[in-house]
């Protein structure tokens, strides 16, 4: 009998381990929490302002705090400890520290016995590190404001004015700064509450603080204001930020002008009025400049930025087009970084939605770049670039120099994620169609006939845009049919898969008004039918005819049997042969499947052709894969040509899952000039002005 004793000792001893570890995170915990209670039980009991007695204390506790903040795992036990009130007590200015007089302020710098003005600094820079830590969600960047918080911190932006400055006052300004970004972010009532207690004013003020790290802190905290909060974009405009902005754009600290251009681009987002006092500010050159900053994220937002004042007016475009946007431009579109692709193709696409762009930015060569973030993974490279594009193509050399680069191919075979962007392919792809004529027809002609490297692309480009009345000119006059067709003898499968599918593309537009089976020769003969009345009537018959035991001397004279009562007709199954007489009759008939095959050998055998094409038809509409060799080998033996040309045309658009047949490239080769002998009757059938 098993025994199952070893295994109920384990199961318990890994229930003894489980219990065990969450006994001892539960111990973790709580010695954690009385750690943090202890540090806040300090905070709460040092006096206001603290003593020379204290300040070692206190120090000591905001450190410990500002170390445990640090951990998010933390952040709950830290504020349900009651550490955000004993903070804010700390950061409370008291009246032995400030004197108001309005929004003038005066220090006394003797803030209590033994107590620097830099111990004062020092303690409230690391109560706005530790906020900064905690303020990392809305609910908690709530409860830190409902503390008091706030105007505290605003306080202690004024600081610039009446304290002289001093390193641990540069520390304490980037902090608070920096507490203050932390505590608005994407939440847009602090935001407002913040501009509400007067905050703007002094951080638009500290963007020409003595110090470079004190300016950026501002920079970021003006630049979180204004995001997707109107207010605030408005009164840090009119605390004249600007102009201080602008200066901002051309400093050689690359994080300097990133904070600053960030500034300015969330102040003109759906701002049209700002944005125009932004121009009239001088921003346009600095910024343009950035486009070539070694830094990638200025690049970045001053790419966003250049989009946005090219929402301005047909004038602005110009304008910045003209300060030398475009290169630079360009060059991003080259860039790895997909952040990089995305903001300059959506700049180029704004700049291009003016005609006079449009030229300069295809002669730049912005063309190729913007192609080839079609095949970005990318949603907005994609969506962005197709755009631009589609503006491009409004310019008839652009046109040409698309297709020139294959951005046909890649517009109708490319991979795109969302309908927006397949909406604006298929949009541009029309434009190319309606724009393939004339002197961009001439110029794509002159391409296909010359331009050996981009010969074949040109020709299956115009397999698909030309018009009607120019196909003919294209591929019989210049020689389009023969690049098509030599191209199927390529060793370059994805050649011939193009090839293949731009031939069945223009059989199809060439045969759109009439059909394939109307491109065989008629029957030279007139012929006049009796109808059905007479088909197998014993009352108006004066022959029988014996089947299943031929059928022309009846007509011809040539045979004994005609003048017989009896004619056998040999080789030929009953149904088949009543079809056959039907036909001869009324000129018409039913033809299924099941029958097609053996009644079209007779047809031909007796030189019906209309019932051939008949059958051919009936034939036609079960082409498959697995048959399609069979049937053309049918056609040739039965001189079935509208059968053949089905066939062909089947051939041609299966290309991709045929090709691996073993008998499928050597009969293309073999069926070549049959290829060409139907093409070019189709091509000259389709234009019948001409004959």
């Amino acid at each position: 009998m098993e025994k199952r004793y070893p295994v109920a000792r384990r199961s318990s001893k890994r229930k003894l381990e489980a219990d065990l570890t969450e006994d001892q995170t539960h111990t973790k915990a709580s010695k954690i929490s009385a750690k943090i209670l202890k540090q806040v039980s300090l905070l709460n009991s040092a006096a206001i302002p603290f003593t020379a007695l204290d300040c070692a204390t206190v120090k000591s506790a905001v450190h410990s705090l500002s170390v445990l903040a640090a951990n998010e795992d933390l952040v709950d036990t830290i504020l349900n400890c009651g550490v955000v009130p004993a903070l804010v007590r700390h950061l409370r200015l008291t009246d032995n520290m400030r004197k108001y007089d309005g929004h003038e302020a005066e220090t006394v710098k003797d803030y209590s016995d033994g107590v620097t003005e830099h111990d004062q600094f020092d303690v409230v820079k690391r109560c706005a590190v530790i906020l900064e830590l905690l303020a990392i969600e809305q609910e908690y960047q709530q409860l830190i404001v409902d503390a008091g918080a706030l105007p505290c911190l605003v306080d202690w932006l004024r600081m610039q004015k009446i304290s002289t400055t001093s390193q641990p006052l540069i520390d304490l300004l980037k902090r608070v700064a920096d507490a203050i970004t932390s505590l608005i972010h994407e939440n847009n009532g602090i935001k407002t509450l913040f501009r509400m207690e007067g905050g703007i004013a002094p951080l638009v003020e500290l963007l020409e603080f003595n110090d470079i790290k004190v300016q950026r802190a501002a920079a970021r905290a003006l630049r979180t204001l204004a995001f997707k909060n109107d207010g605030n974009k408005n009164q840090i405009v009119e605390s004249n930020a600007l102009p201080t902005l602008v200066l901002m754009l051309q400093s050689e600290d690359p994080k300097t002008h990133y904070e600053a251009v960030g500034v300015i681009g969330n102040l003109v987002h759906s701002s049209p009025d700002i944005k125009k006092e932004v121009l009239l500010a001088g921003a346009l050159q600095p910024v343009i400049s950035l486009l070539s900053s070694c830094c990638s994220e200025s690049q970045r937002e001053a790419a966003l930025l250049i989009g946005q004042f090219a929402t301005t007016d047909s004038d602005c475009k110009v304008h910045i087009c003209q300060r030398g946007a475009i290169p630079p431009l360009v060059d991003m579109l080259r860039s790895p970084d997909a952040e990089l692709q995305e903001m300059s193709a959506f700049a180029l696409g704004r700049l291009a939605q003016d005609s006079h762009n449009q030229a300069g930015i295809g002669q730049c060569g912005g063309i190729e770049p913007l192609l080839k973030l079609l095949d970005s993974k990318k949603v907005p490279v994609q969506q962005n670039a197709i755009f631009a594009l589609y503006s491009l193509a409004d310019n008839e050399d652009n046109v040409a120099a698309i297709i020139k680069a294959d951005g046909f191919r890649k517009l109708k075979a490319g991979n795109f994620r969302n309908q927006q962007t397949v909406e604006c392919v298929a949009k541009t792809l029309k434009k190319l169609e309606e724009k393939t004529q004339g002197r961009v027809l001439k110029h794509l002609i002159h391409l296909m006939r010359f331009a050996e490297a981009v010969q074949r692309r040109v020709a299956i480009a115009l397999a698909y845009l030309c018009s009607p009345h120019d196909r003919k000119t294209i591929f019989i006059n210049n020689n389009g049919l023969k690049l098509l067709l030599d191209t199927l003898k390529s060793s370059n499968l994805k050649q011939k898969s193009d090839a293949s599918a731009a031939l069945h593309k223009l059989a199809i537009k060439a045969s759109s008004s009439f059909s394939l089976f109307d491109i065989a020769s008629p029957s030279p003969t007139l012929q006049m039918y009796f109808g059905d009345e007479y088909v197998n009537n014993p009352k108006l018959s004066d022959v029988t005819f014996l089947v299943e035991d031929i059928f022309r001397a009846m007509f011809d004279g040539s045979y004994r049997e005609r003048e017989a009562k009896s004619i056998v007709i040999p080789n030929i199954k009953w149904d088949v042969f009543e079809l056959m007489m039907r036909y001869i009759y009324t000129g018409t008939v039913d033809v299924n499947l099941d029958i097609a095959q053996d009644l079209l050998r007779a047809a031909d055998q007796y030189l019906l052709d209309g019932l051939k094409r008949i059958c051919e038809y009936t034939i036609s509409q079960e082409i498959s894969e697995e048959n399609v060799s069979l049937l053309y080998k049918m056609s040739e033996d039965f001189n079935a040509t509208s059968l053949k040309h089905s066939c062909i045309l089947f051939m041609l658009e299966k290309f991709d899952k045929l090709r691996c047949e073993p008998w499928y490239c050597p009969l293309v080769r073999h069926i070549l000039p049959d290829i060409c002998m139907f093409f070019s009757t189709l091509l000259v059938k389709s234009h019948p002005t001409d004959s």
